[in-house]
């Protein structure tokens, strides 16, 4: 059986949902420790992190990834056990195949090939690996980073192995990631009898009209490299469970995707002034998760857009659309960072699959790059 696929399997076989690593990580130590990698686990509380580093000069060239996986939920609606890690007219499905357990499998055995072939190679290459990026990513990616810098490990270059593909294997690679911004607002009022509306104040009507300004604000135009900002309402709670009772608060959580023409402190007191203008009594917290990054075109993303062109005949675009990854606790001045993977499609999904061939093409484009950049 092919390395990447047999790993890969082997991986997807562990139950590892965020934030248990399930066995993860001592699996692939004992494949690269005795090809002369230095394994330290960095854990904190329930969160499993690991370092792996080949070599000690710089420059340092990471591989960064997670070994948890989201639930796979009704297990009865897959067609195959999500954590069977089973093949079938060329695919590989089970949870975490594509998002990402292929993808650690695929830069573990580039890993393996390139230090098998090249064990003087000039600077080092480190794996970075958590068990809670899934999660709530406390205590993983940017507790491990900080750990790190604080004792002079820089950086230069970064490839998360993030799902970033889209259609066919290499079409896309992340060079950023907007920022995310949620708010959790309390608009109070005063519970009461519906057929007395005189005797309560109703939030569900006061939250109303801030509520229509905040989904029709036009926050930014974006730029070249980023849509414009983007406001969506998550949840919304009030009331009692009757038909009779006028609620005495309104929860509101929501979130915004936030492009480089602003900042998390900008849109805080820009949606702060809206609720004074609105003349609400309330309550709210934030909980920024990371602000946007942006990689310009550099060594790295030349590298990676050749190491694809040579393996798979395809240039791939740069993109800045989707969700936010652990690449932003890793991206820093010093630092050039991309997220590049196997295809998203299914990701999260019932039935999770990659295809099988682009796991070993995933590896030979991971071991191309190692190539250009520590050899070239």
């Amino acid at each position: 059986m092919n390395a990447t696929v047999e790993l890969a399997k082997a991986l997807i076989q562990k139950h590892s949902v965020t934030p248990d690593d399930a066995g993860c990580q001592r699996l692939i130590t004992e494949r690269l420790t005795p090809k002369g990698f230095n394994a330290e686990p960095l854990n904190k509380g329930e969160v499993s992190n690991l370092w792996l580093r080949h070599g000690s000069e710089t420059p340092l060239f990471v591989f960064a990834g997670h070994t948890d996986v989201v639930p796979a939920g009704d297990e009865a609606q897959w067609h195959y056990p999500p954590f069977a890690a089973t093949e079938s007219d060329g695919l590989l499905y089970g949870r975490g195949a594509a998002d990402m357990k292929g993808g650690i499998a695929a830069l573990v055995t580039a890993c393996e090939r390139f230090v098998d072939q090249h064990p003087n190679h000039s600077g080092s290459i480190a794996i970075l690996l958590t068990s809670n990026e899934e999660g709530v990513s406390r205590d993983g990616s940017a507790y491990a980073v900080n750990l790190l810098r604080e004792r002079g490990e820089t950086i230069k270059w970064c490839i998360v192995a993030e799902p970033s593909s889209e259609k066919q294997l290499g079409d896309t690679i992340k060079h950023g990631r907007r920022g995310s911004l949620s708010a959790h607002l309390t608009i109070i009022g005063k519970q009461g009898h519906v057929a007395y509306p005189q005797l309560a104040t109703n939030p569900v009507h006061l939250a109303a009209p801030l509520l229509a300004r905040l989904c029709r604000q036009q926050w930014d135009q974006g730029n070249a490299d980023f849509p414009p900002t983007t406001l969506q309402v998550s949840n919304i709670r009030a009331g009692t469970g009757a038909d009779n009772v006028i609620p005495g608060q309104l929860e509101v959580e929501f979130n915004l995707r936030f492009s480089t023409e602003v900042n998390a402190t900008q849109l805080q007191q820009t949606i702060e002034a809206m609720i004074a203008d609105e003349k609400l009594e309330h309550q709210i917290e934030w909980y920024l998760s990371g602000e946007p990054f942006l990689t310009v075109q550099s060594e790295l993303t030349d590298v990676v857009c050749a190491a694809v062109r040579d393996t798979v005949g395809i240039t791939p675009k740069l993109s800045t659309a989707g969700g936010t990854s652990d690449a932003r606790f890793i991206a820093a001045p010093e630092t050039q960072v991309i997220e590049l993977g196997l295809v998203n499609k299914s990701i999260h999904a019932v039935d999770e699959h990659v295809k099988i061939s682009d796991l070993q093409q995933l590896s030979d484009i991971y071991l191309a790059i190692l190539t250009k950049l520590l050899l070239g």
